[in-house]
């Protein structure tokens, strides 16, 4: 099996929001702003073929689905689908993909599943032999939104992933299309059933998988956010996610589980560590991959 970052679509949000209750000082570090007080966000998806026998996307990014005016409104930079492009500079086409995986159904995790707007044509999905799956609890999240994130959702897309007849909803710790070749993980804090994906190593060590990657979404959507106190003013629930994010980078670290991280401009993969105080960070990070052995 080998891995592919693969880039959608970019963006640029403001700061603030990203950062929750981090001051400007702070973060400003981490990320540095432009004139609008905005950050450069990517929306990377990590492909990973053959993957119990299939060729799996985890995620799509935010996709070119926004008519030009919510284009500009959520920061999205390029007008065309980039992570079609991508896909294709690793040697697939949309076609070629067997399973997507989605976290959860926020439009800059699920809109690259759309084709490109075009005037006077409703949305449609570009992946025509994938199947999807989602948690079942975050699917439910999607169809009732709640008014707070409401606006995080295109009400199009459930009816989309039904219609198409390929949706899975997964209820526990794995999926019957990809069987046990892929855990899933789950977080409340950022959105209700967010789902992450790990995708299981090769070793064994009393019994628990090692080594493997996980796609982090957006309970920790790149490097800042690995200290633990750092949330986003997106998160539903900032204590919450903070317990979680504490529990899942102390599973991963003593399993030797590689983060996978979807927003982070300069960094796909790296490896967790911690200090002698406790606190969480990165090392040997790795800006792309490239037919990656999930070993390596």
């Amino acid at each position: 099996m080998k891995l592919w970052s693969i880039l959608g679509n970019s963006q640029k949000l403001d700061g603030g929001a990203m950062f929750g209750n981090a001051p400007r000082a702070m973060w400003a570090k981490w990320s540095a702003p432009d004139d609008e007080n905005r950050i450069a966000l990517a929306c990377r998806a990590l492909l990973a073929s053959p993957l119990n026998g299939k060729t799996v996307l985890f995620e799509a990014g935010i996709g070119a689905f926004f008519e030009p005016k919510l284009r500009e409104r959520y920061g999205v930079v390029e007008d065309r689908h980039v992570l079609v492009d991508s896909l294709a500079a690793a040697g697939f086409k949309p076609e070629d993909i067997d399973v997507v995986v989605l976290s959860h159904l926020h439009f800059d995790h699920a809109g690259g599943l759309l084709a490109s707007w075009a005037e006077g044509q409703g949305p449609s999905l570009l992946f025509p032999n994938a199947t999807y799956v989602v948690g079942r609890r975050h699917y439910e999240r999607a169809l009732q939104p709640h008014p707070r994130d409401r606006a995080s959702f295109i009400p199009e897309l459930p009816a989309l992933l039904e219609g198409s007849g390929r949706l899975e909803l997964v209820d526990g710790d794995y999926s019957k299309t990809l069987g046990n070749t892929v855990r899933f993980h789950y977080s409340d804090g950022h959105t209700p059933g967010l789902m992450l994906s790990e995708i299981v190593g090769p070793e064994l060590v009393d019994g628990e998988a090692h080594g493997g990657v996980v796609f982090c979404a957006d309970l920790i959507p790149g490097r800042p956010w690995v200290h633990v106190p750092i949330t986003m003013g997106y998160d539903r629930n900032a204590e919450l996610l903070i317990d979680e994010k504490k529990a899942f980078l102390s599973d991963k670290l003593r399993r030797n589980v590689h983060l996978f991280f979807t927003h982070d401009p300069q960094c796909a993969l790296a490896q967790v560590v911690q200090d002698e105080k406790g606190k969480f960070g990165t090392a040997h990070e790795v800006p792309e991959l490239q037919a990656r052995a999930l070993a390596a």
